[in-house]
């Protein structure tokens, strides 16, 4: 787990250092003319990276070998920390289809981690420092999945500029559609807070130039974050 967190933050760092190959920046703008989210969300990996610090230390302590839920989510934490780490050296290369398959993978296999540990009353320091760092995990992967998916396709030639408002509408619709399923089986609010905070900033990004999409992604923003307020009430059962 220390390992792949590692790697995970060592990865943009030192793809930036070394200039190696494309930034993330310049690899989506091949492609982001159907579906963007604003460059300020980006920033929700310093939280999340810290989170995944704190995460790899408390999931080693002696205190949680026995702990449920951290047993249930180890090998897909493991798998989708590795993997954001992949992704940003296959996006370098311009690996495209290959960054489609490791963001769709690191979703869906963090999503099950989380359905596969079922959160229900939690200690407080587990909540804080399990729960919501892999929960802002999956559900800024679940936008960027979105979003990635619907960048290669353009990149790619096979979203025409007149359907790519719908391609962009039907792309929110999806991601709302999962966020929603995922909460109503999961009860964690950081992975709908992670999953508003992106939809609010395709609003951002898409006002010019797409209102139509924009304003969808803002309804749904609001509808995510009012669903993960009301299922993702915290549990806590008052220990550690």
């Amino acid at each position: 787990m220390i390992a792949a967190v590692v790697f995970a933050i060592a990865a943009p760092a030192s793809q930036a250092y070394f200039d190696v190959g494309l930034s993330a920046s310049e690899f989506a703008d091949q492609g982001n003319s159907t579906l963007r989210a604003a460059g300020y969300a980006f920033s929700i990996w310093s939280l999340i990276y810290l989170g995944l610090a704190a995460y790899a230390i408390w999931q080693a302590l002696p205190r949680n070998t026995g702990n449920a839920a951290i047993r249930a989510l180890a090998w897909p934490s493991v798998f989708t920390i590795a993997a954001t780490g992949a992704w940003i050296y296959a996006s370098a290369f311009n690996a495209r289809w290959l960054t489609v398959a490791i963001i769709a993978a690191a979703a869906a296999v963090m999503i099950f981690g989380l359905m596969r540990a079922s959160r229900g009353k939690s200690a407080f320091l587990d909540w804080l420092l399990v729960w919501w760092p892999l929960g802002l995990l999956a559900g800024w992967l679940t936008v960027a999945s979105a979003v990635n998916i619907l960048t290669i396709m353009t990149a790619e030639g096979l979203i025409a500029p007149d359907p790519a408002v719908l391609y962009g509408a039907a792309g929110v619709l999806i991601t709302t559609g999962v966020a929603l399923w995922v909460l109503r089986r999961t009860a964690v609010l950081p992975y709908g807070a992670a999953v508003a905070w992106g939809l609010v900033a395709v609003w951002v990004a898409e006002r010019p130039d797409n209102p139509i999409a924009a304003w969808l992604a803002l309804a749904c923003a609001i509808a995510v974050g009012l669903a993960a307020a009301w299922w993702g009430r915290p549990a806590t059962s008052g220990r550690r």
